[in-house]
């Protein structure tokens, strides 16, 4: 979801971090639930493919810390449902417990004794459910927040974001098809922006090229082409490059 100051709302995932703890001998059955709702430096799954442009996207440690998520309202919930909540954070305070470490974000709570939590405890135990997704915003076309590397593979322009910088985060959620922002609603964004991103760098190279051309005119005396022959060279140069 995005607005008009440029804010986009994502959800990613991570897959196969999510168990029921364990318990020692004689003890009661654990409601605990524990894994890895953010991982690291972990490329995702290709999000956009149009003919041969590709982007993927990576966390990077430094988008989050200890006291970021401490600021924000986190809630556990399931299915991407925010009417089924297991678990919350408030400002650091609650029933969801995480931390940052080198790996990710890892998260534990006790499933509450509800519908819900049993159907969670239960599906996670036998390994129905072993994903989870988080939703974060950020100010995707801010080079602060979101830093693009591109690259030529077997003639695809790959593209990886590394997300280095988040406005917040609002929810970890357990399901069993975590989420990557692959809807028609975020394809046609991507379109947009993509083309948008390629208007602003023909303009630019447009400008720049004129400087140029306008400098050589300037200084005629010094070159032997016309005007007319500076402009053909111009528009060749654009052509080439668009």
């Amino acid at each position: 979801m995005n607005n008009k100051n440029g804010l986009v709302t994502r959800t990613a995932k991570t897959t196969g971090e999510l168990f029921v703890r364990t318990i020692g001998q004689g003890e009661q059955q654990s409601r605990k639930i524990c894994g890895y709702a953010i991982l690291f430096g972990v490329p995702s799954v290709t999000l956009f493919k149009d003919g041969n442009y590709e982007e993927r996207e990576v966390i990077d440690k430094c988008a989050i810390s200890q006291e970021f998520l401490n600021s924000c309202d986190i809630k556990m919930t399931m299915y991407h449902n925010r009417q089924i909540v297991l678990a919350r954070s408030d400002k650091g305070k609650g029933t969801l417990y995480y931390r940052v470490d080198p790996k990710g974000v890892y998260f534990e709570f006790d499933a509450p004794k509800t519908q819900h939590g049993d159907e969670a405890l239960e599906l996670v135990r036998r390994g129905d459910i072993n994903g989870c997704s988080f939703v974060f915003s950020t100010y995707y076309n801010d080079d602060n927040f979101v830093k693009r590397v591109t690259e030529k593979i077997n003639g695809i322009e790959c593209v990886t974001c590394h997300v280095c910088k988040m406005t917040g985060i609002y929810d970890f959620t357990i399901t069993t098809d975590p989420a990557y922002p692959d809807t028609s609603v975020d394809a046609r964004e991507r379109v947009k922006r993509e083309a948008k991103n390629k208007a602003w760098r023909k303009a630019e190279l447009i400008r720049k090229i004129r400087e140029k051309v306008y400098g050589q005119i300037q200084s005629h005396k010094k070159i032997k082409k016309s005007k007319q022959e500076i402009l053909n060279d111009l528009r060749n140069k654009i052509n080439n490059k668009i």
